[in-house]
């Protein structure tokens, strides 16, 4: 089979069977993409002619270049590959997997960053309660903290998913639903800007059932929202380096250290696996152990 073909059939496969995000679906395109310039520049064009040895090649040509990927990113190029080659057997165009060997790299454990209660709060007082996008910028930067979504969730959002009071409807990855609190801080600042500056903003652009809208009236970017954060973080003059994932991090980094069960964390999260949400456990650790070497007597 052609290879740009299988690239074809494998994204539609992906997209209609596994219900993934734009987001992840773009990232396997791009991957796919590199590794089909790679094997037509080598002269491949059939998945038959691909070999373990050749994906080798192509793995070990990606981890030389300058500057070098980062071992996330590398990773997933293994795991794109291997994806579309485990697909073609399976729906038994090819008999063998030529990626059966391919290890992914190892890859270091990232303790997440997380603000300290302070910042969080400086960070949430930044945008200014006289402007209209002050406001706006305020409820999501609220809704995210009170809620621990990740930021394509929240863009994500339609006005209807807060029909139901004091929790939110959130759709995570593989369009995922789960149900959320949301605490009364995120509620006043979200009906704030329902009630005094959505409408006006719905005014100038198409009409949308988008929660947070922009300057023109059409829905607010994950790039948008990406600067929301970072002119806040800016504003509350925050060192720190602040991302769209720094509120979730700290979000989740906050309810343990406040006592909650780390189930609890995982379900409010929208984690697969309990073992991903472990990672804040440690965190909240370390924190521990900071306290008590600075203020124990006799802890050093």
């Amino acid at each position: 089979m052609r290879i740009d073909r299988a690239i074809d059939a494998y994204l539609r496969h992906v997209t209609v069977e596994r219900g993934l995000s734009e987001h992840t679906l773009g990232a396997y395109r791009r991957d796919l993409d590199v590794y089909l310039r790679w094997l037509t520049d080598a002269g491949i064009d059939d998945t038959a002619a691909v070999t373990g040895a050749i994906i080798g090649r192509f793995i070990a040509d990606r981890s030389a270049i300058v500057p070098a990927p980062a071992a996330t990113s590398l990773a997933r190029l293994q795991s794109s590959v291997r994806g579309l080659h485990r697909f073609l057997v399976r729906e038994g165009i090819e008999v063998e997997d030529p990626s059966g060997r391919l290890r992914p790299p190892k890859t270091p454990q990232r303790l997440p960053k997380a603000l300290t209660i302070d910042q969080v709060e400086r960070l949430l007082a930044a945008p200014s309660p006289e402007e209209p996008l002050g406001i706006r910028d305020r409820a999501l930067l609220e809704l995210l903290y009170a809620t621990g979504a990740r930021v394509s969730e929240a863009v994500g959002l339609d006005v209807d998913d807060l029909a139901h009071g004091d929790v939110l409807r959130l759709y995570g990855k593989g369009s995922k639903e789960r149900i959320v609190p949301i605490g009364s801080f995120a509620r006043d600042a979200v009906d704030s800007y329902l009630t005094r500056v959505r409408p006006a903003l719905a005014a100038k652009g198409r009409a949308s059932a988008r929660l947070f809208l922009g300057a023109r009236g059409a829905p607010l970017s994950r790039q948008s929202a990406w600067l929301v954060i970072r002119s806040a973080a800016e504003r509350a003059q925050i060192a720190a380096d602040v991302s769209p994932h720094t509120l979730r991090h700290s979000f989740a980094t906050h309810l343990l250290q406040g006592g909650a069960d780390v189930r609890v964390v995982q379900e409010l999260l929208g984690h697969a696996s309990v073992a991903t949400t472990q990672i804040y456990t440690h965190v909240s650790v370390d924190t521990l152990r900071d306290i008590y070497a600075t203020s124990h007597p006799r802890a050093r």
